[in-house]
């Protein structure tokens, strides 16, 4: 079994900087990279990442760089910068290479593998909750981790034993799900009730502990998601959303999800990948999702906001 000795990340935010100490650590010196350039390579050159309090500053490399492929490329960007990280991995991308895309959503496996074959892809998912702005990131390293593995994982395959080998020996958390499929729905599901109802209320997840009515919205939207889910043979139910229940009473009150987070920061936030694709698959499926669709026309509105398209200077050009 070949081993994993260089790694490269592209995404050095909130879920990337929970990877990167740790292959940091491990690896010799210049086999863990990250992948950026333009002004944001100049910023974490000058400046580092902080993560969990410490100040960190790692190998960066360039997209434009040659012939010095990875064996393991970690996809941790935001769903809206996926297309643009496709072309940036090209030059990492060798014939043993494997892609870890770690990606919300249930369809980035799918984008990766149309670009570089199925054959070099695993599934793979985030269950950590990670906050970044202003270059500091945090984490709770003892709770959560990614998961991982082919889409059945009965028995482990070559890929997923380089990676878990890789992932044992630097001290990294991780599960590998004998469904990855239907991890990743579940995952989905959460994120579009929880994630998206803190973005449209303005809330973080710990009022889950207390309100009924934020609590509604959230399960009304996980079950328009278990409804599409079935319908494509995935086998989601009310137990699943029951079961999330303990999760959200473990999560402290303060934390926000990542659409909150874009919001709050002027981001351009994943609506298309939770909402919108909710409401894409319902269309087909001739499933109703009135819920999502009140979340994708809400958190639009939000991002027309912080574009500025409100502000009095464009709104008096307005005819009424």
């Amino acid at each position: 079994m070949k081993k994993i000795e260089k790694v490269t990340l592209i995404g050095l935010g909130a879920m990337g900087c929970y990877f990167a100490p740790s292959l940091d650590a491990y690896l010799k010196k210049g086999c863990f990279r990250v992948l950026a350039e333009g002004s944001r390579k100049a910023r974490i050159e000058r400046e580092g990442v902080t993560i969990n309090g410490v100040r960190h500053r790692f190998t960066l490399i360039s997209p434009a760089e040659e012939n010095d492929p990875a064996d393991l490329v970690i996809i941790a960007v935001k769903y809206t910068g996926l297309k643009q990280a496709l072309a940036d991995i090209k030059n990492q991308v060798g014939p043993d290479t494997l892609i870890l895309p770690i990606l919300n959503g249930v369809d980035s496996e799918e984008i990766v593998a149309a670009a570089y074959g199925a054959e070099r892809v695993l599934y793979a998912y985030m269950r950590v909750s990670a906050s970044m702005k202003d270059g500091i990131a945090r984490y709770n390293a003892d709770v959560g981790g990614v998961h991982f593995g082919e889409a059945k994982n009965d028995t482990l395959s070559e890929r997923v034993l380089r990676v878990k080998s890789l992932f044992d020996d630097c001290g990294i958390r991780y599960a590998i799900d004998p469904d990855m499929v239907r991890g990743l729905w579940f995952k989905f599901m959460c994120n579009v009730g929880e994630n998206q109802t803190c973005a449209l209320l303005g809330i973080p997840y710990g009022v889950f502990h207390f309100s009924d009515h934020a609590n509604i919205i959230r399960r009304e939207a996980m079950r328009e998601v278990v409804a599409i889910a079935n319908r494509l043979n995935i086998d989601l139910n009310e137990t699943d959303i029951e079961g999330q229940e303990e999760t959200i009473r473990r999560l402290p009150f303060d934390n926000k999800p990542s659409t909150l987070q874009d919001i709050e920061n002027g981001r351009e936030t994943e609506v298309e990948m939770f909402a919108g694709k909710v409401l894409r698959l319902g269309e087909d499926l001739g499933i109703e999702t009135p819920i999502n669709r009140l979340f994708y026309h809400a958190i639009k509105v939000y991002e027309e906001k912080n574009a500025g398209k409100f502000k009095d200077d464009k709104a008096k050009d307005i005819k009424v």
